[in-house]
């Protein structure tokens, strides 16, 4: 990549980012300030109700009771009750450690052990890779897969004599709607019946979820009412080929941007190589028109080496004879360069026109433009068939 393109995309890069921080805190500053302000008037009147407990022991009291939060402490459980579930029962922790190697990372359960932390290191630097290897195989066999089904459906459209480009067309937006529907609305109404949650809510957890922004403000399966110990490996295995989908349309779109680009190289190569011949072509005419004083372009022979002077009769006269006006040959025409693509007409004309005026030959007259070969001065003839001096046997 170019530089001057490197940083032009730079500089549309920061503009987007520049332009999404303006708009989210358009959106959420406000609620943040009524948040802020509702916790305050909350605290104030906590402290009016208990003159006993000071400013200083809530602030304290609240800190711990967000740590706890933060460390995956159900409110709504005290200490002696027993509750069947727990932040690191074993479909949590399988759920936790799948969202460790997909990178999605929610972060409403973290780790506070350094026992814990040290070992997440190690695994998450074996595992990422790991889960990248499983990812592509997924996502290879499961886009054969549709682009196979879709394949039979583009032969019915083929027999109903639909034009090719259509097919394609349609192809591509079947593709997409039937990934829309198995990864993204079917698991859109399961998490809203599932965890009560919005429509809204739903597609919003979907996309940050497949995506792997994972903002962890919703996350399947942290309610602790839930009661169905396998309901998180189920969403982890939906996370999995919903990715593998995602993976297949980006490399469908890359390889299709991959075929553009090389169609548009050749196009613009073909294009370079016309508008070169074109100007070729103009330049031979002109020199041509102009006489002796304009000399011919110097182009080069690429494949054939112009054949050397002595070869040439018209440099050695055969016998002596009196002197006279040798009539030297006809300049090539552009009758050859009509049309623009044939370059090489051009380049053989060329070569031969420079071999025969490196032999010295005698220029036309100035006021000469166009000489034409048919017609020669008229000569005592002999028996036979006449020969023209300066013409090469």
């Amino acid at each position: 990549m170019r530089s001057t393109t490197l940083l032009a995309l730079l500089a549309l890069v920061l503009l987007y980012l520049v332009s999404g921080a303006l708009v989210f805190q358009a959106l959420e500053q406000p609620h943040e300030q009524q948040a802020q302000w509702e916790l305050g008037e909350v605290r104030e009147k906590f402290l009016r109700a208990h003159p006993c407990v000071s400013d200083q022991e809530l602030g304290l009291f609240i800190k711990e009771v967000a740590d706890a939060l933060g460390g995956g402490a159900n409110p709504e459980t005290n200490s002696t009750s027993n509750s069947s579930h727990s932040t690191w029962d074993l479909g949590s922790a399988f759920f936790f450690s799948g969202t460790i190697i997909t990178t999605i990372g929610y972060g409403n359960v973290a780790l506070r052990t350094d026992a814990g932390r040290l070992f997440c290191i190690f695994y998450a630097l074996v595992g990422i890779p790991l889960f990248g290897i499983l990812l592509a195989g997924v996502g290879d066999r499961l886009g054969s897969s549709l682009r196979r089904g879709i394949g039979h459906i583009e032969a019915i459209f083929l027999k109903w004599h639909v034009p090719p480009e259509l097919v394609r067309v349609l192809s591509a937006m079947l593709f997409l709607l039937i990934g829309c529907l198995l990864f993204v609305l079917t698991p859109t109404f399961v998490f809203c019946y599932m965890e009560d949650w919005s429509k809204l809510e739903a597609i919003y957890f979907v996309i940050v979820t497949l995506t792997t922004v994972g903002f962890g403000d919703y996350v399947a399966g942290a309610d602790p009412k839930q009661d169905y110990p396998a309901y998180q490996p189920l969403v982890w295995f939906w996370i999995l080929l919903g990715l593998a989908y995602f993976a297949s349309v980006l490399t469908t779109i890359g390889n299709w941007l991959r075929v553009v680009s090389r169609r548009t190289r050749a196009e613009m190569g073909g294009l370079t190589a016309q508008a070169a011949s074109w100007t070729g072509t103009v330049t031979a005419r002109v020199t041509q028109r102009a006489g002796p004083t304009a000399p011919p372009p110097q182009k080069e022979r690429p494949l054939l080496p112009p054949p050397p002077c002595p070869v040439q009769p018209v440099c050695r006269p055969r016998s002596p004879a009196p002197p006279e006006k040798v009539e030297p040959p006809s300049p090539p025409t552009a009758s050859a360069l009509d049309y623009p693509s044939e370059n090489l007409a051009f380049i053989d004309e060329s070569s031969d026109t420079q071999s025969e005026r490196s032999c010295a030959l005698p220029r036309a007259p100035p006021g000469r433009r166009r000489p034409n070969p048919a017609r020669k001065p008229a000569r005592p003839r002999g028996p036979g068939r006449p020969r023209e001096k300066g013409v090469p046997v």
